[in-house]
């Protein structure tokens, strides 16, 4: 079911032992049998040796992947875009955990009424204005 909202882990290191980790914990929350798609852009973490067997492991995740500079095309992008803009941009932290409390009560908020964010882009090439 495509609820909005967002899912937060707080890492110490983004490489792709803790990435295939962080799909070891979807794979179990999410139902056997229903298969799984994903986007991922060319982040080191996501084209690693490591996180390609482990996709290969796991058939029933699907990757689609955006096109090099073309990470307004991955939605979760998108999210990271307004968390930018609405806590960190003009954020004051006294800590890296003062970061951290305000980041997820961001997200416990903004889950409270999320919605999926609706795709609109129809694959024609855009026009210079």
């Amino acid at each position: 079911m495509q609820t909005g909202e967002v899912l937060t882990e707080i890492i110490d290191r983004n490489d792709a032992v803790t990435f295939t980790a962080f799909l070891e914990q979807l794979d179990a929350t999410i139902a056997p049998g229903q298969d799984i798609h994903v986007v991922l852009d060319n982040g080191s973490s996501h084209t690693a040796r490591h996180t390609k067997k482990w996709l290969v492991d796991h058939p029933r995740w699907h990757v689609h992947w955006t096109p090099p500079h073309a990470s307004w095309l991955n939605q979760v992008e998108l999210f990271f875009s307004v968390l930018t803009r609405r806590v960190l941009r003009h954020g004051d932290f006294r800590s890296r955990d003062d970061l951290i409390d305000k980041l997820e009560s961001y997200v416990i908020n903004r889950n409270t009424t999320a919605k999926p964010y609706k795709w609109t882009y129809d694959g024609s090439p855009l026009k210079v204005a």
